[in-house]
């Protein structure tokens, strides 16, 4: 065992030493050579050494047994050979994508997805759409778009709602459709309260070893930095995202006032035609579906910008599906991670340094206004609204019109 085990590494340091002078074939010969060179066992050895299939090594000795080792045949070109399925069918990753994408779930913090279709269903329904492709293509592609199987773990507390999941598909075809037609889609929540000054950021972060950042040992609040509300806007079709921080109250004053903010700052730039926008939010929290007061505030907003404003709440419990959770929140933990918020400034610095791989660009600014806690609005200001149902769960889905204004 110690006598193979040596072999293979010595194999595998000549390898490593003539693998980037030899071509595909000179590879395939070289490793025939050395695994001839044993009683037996040696295409096995040989295979572990240098990672080639045992198909190939074998394929090299026929070669070599033939005397077909001097051929004509040049050297191919870097990407010869066979193409893959989503290079010779261009849409097939979107149309992939698009397949699971309703029903994707997964842990948001960890920028993983995940589904529960299985990969010859997904190889059946593409091929019911004209694509020519296998299961195990699927598998394949499935990992490029960062899928994978995962286990049941116990998180959820209490039964679901009986239809979360067509909740979840009625969102995806409301995103989808307005999308299509070009009007601005924005996912909607808040960031959880976060300490000003020298505390305790989780995560870790490059230091000199043994030289640790050191905080404080409590989290009291300072009376004089106080905390910060971050509020965020993500623009589901650009792949942007926008953050208010607020040093106020998380109410659903500030929540309408920071989508306010959003819109004259970044989303009439990108939807200066726009007629629509589909809001997608939490059913609790400042933008909760029974908040009387984030209607109010989202019907002035409509008065004031012009716009039919949707609204599409993911049912109780299901948070973490929200797409400004693992688009947008998610990359901003990790880029101030293990790094203390010591002031507001150093907040809206991480926050819109934020970037992602896939193009994310984050703007942050500083809301300075006070709101109001325990702000009511009475029934008569609810009446007033200009707001209809949709007949599927109407206390989700609704959508809120500008009010014609009256005639003096």
């Amino acid at each position: 065992m110690k006598k193979t085990l040596k072999e293979r590494e010595a194999t595998a340091r000549k390898y490593e030493v003539l693998n980037d002078c030899l071509t595909e074939k000179g590879k395939r010969l070289w490793a025939a050579a050395e695994s001839l060179s044993y009683d037996h066992g040696g295409v096995l050895l040989i295979s572990q050494a240098t990672g080639l299939a045992r198909s190939t090594i074998h394929r090299g000795i026929k070669e070599i047994q033939k005397g077909k080792i001097s051929s004509k045949k040049g050297v191919r070109k870097p990407g010869g050979g066979r193409k893959k399925a989503s290079q010779k069918q261009a849409e097939l990753l979107s149309a992939l994508d698009a397949l699971v994408e309703p029903s994707s779930r997964g842990d948001p913090e960890s920028c993983l997805r995940w589904t529960c279709k299985s990969t010859r269903n997904l190889a059946n329904e593409l091929k019911k759409q004209g694509y020519e492709v296998g299961y195990r293509t699927i598998a394949n592609l499935l990992h490029e778009l960062e899928y994978s199987l995962q286990s049941n773990k116990k998180t959820l507390e209490g039964a679901s709602h009986v239809d979360r999941n067509a909740q979840f598909y009625y969102i995806s075809d409301s995103v989808t459709k307005l999308q299509n037609d070009g009007q601005p889609t924005i996912s909607v929540d808040t960031k959880k309260k976060e300490n000003i000054g020298n505390y305790k950021n989780n995560g870790k972060e490059l230091c000199k070893k043994g030289r640790p950042v050191k905080v404080k040992g409590h989290d009291f609040v300072d009376k004089r930095l106080g905390k910060v509300v971050p509020y965020g806007i993500y623009d589901i079709g650009k792949n942007k995202g926008w953050v208010s921080v607020g040093v106020s109250s998380d109410t659903a004053e500030f929540a309408v006032n920071s989508i306010r903010t959003w819109w004259y700052t970044m989303g009439i730039v990108s939807y200066s035609q726009s007629k629509e926008l589909l809001i997608t939010a939490d059913c609790g929290g400042s933008n909760g579906y029974r908040v009387r007061l984030w209607k109010y505030e989202l019907q002035r907003l409509s008065d004031e910008i012009g716009l039919e404003i949707h609204v599409r709440h993911f049912p109780p419990g299901t948070s973490k599906w929200n797409k400004i959770e693992h688009r947008l929140f998610s990359y901003i933990s990790q880029n101030w991670r293990g790094k203390p918020l010591l002031t507001r400034e150093t907040v809206i610095n991480l926050i819109a340094n934020t970037r992602t791989n896939t193009g994310l660009k984050v703007k942050a600014v500083l809301d300075e206004n006070t709101y109001q806690l325990g702000r009511e609005i009475s029934k008569e200001e609810i009446v007033a609204l200009n707001i209809s149902g949709d007949e599927f769960h109407p206390e989700w889905n609704y959508t809120i019109k500008p009010r014609i204004p009256l005639k003096t």
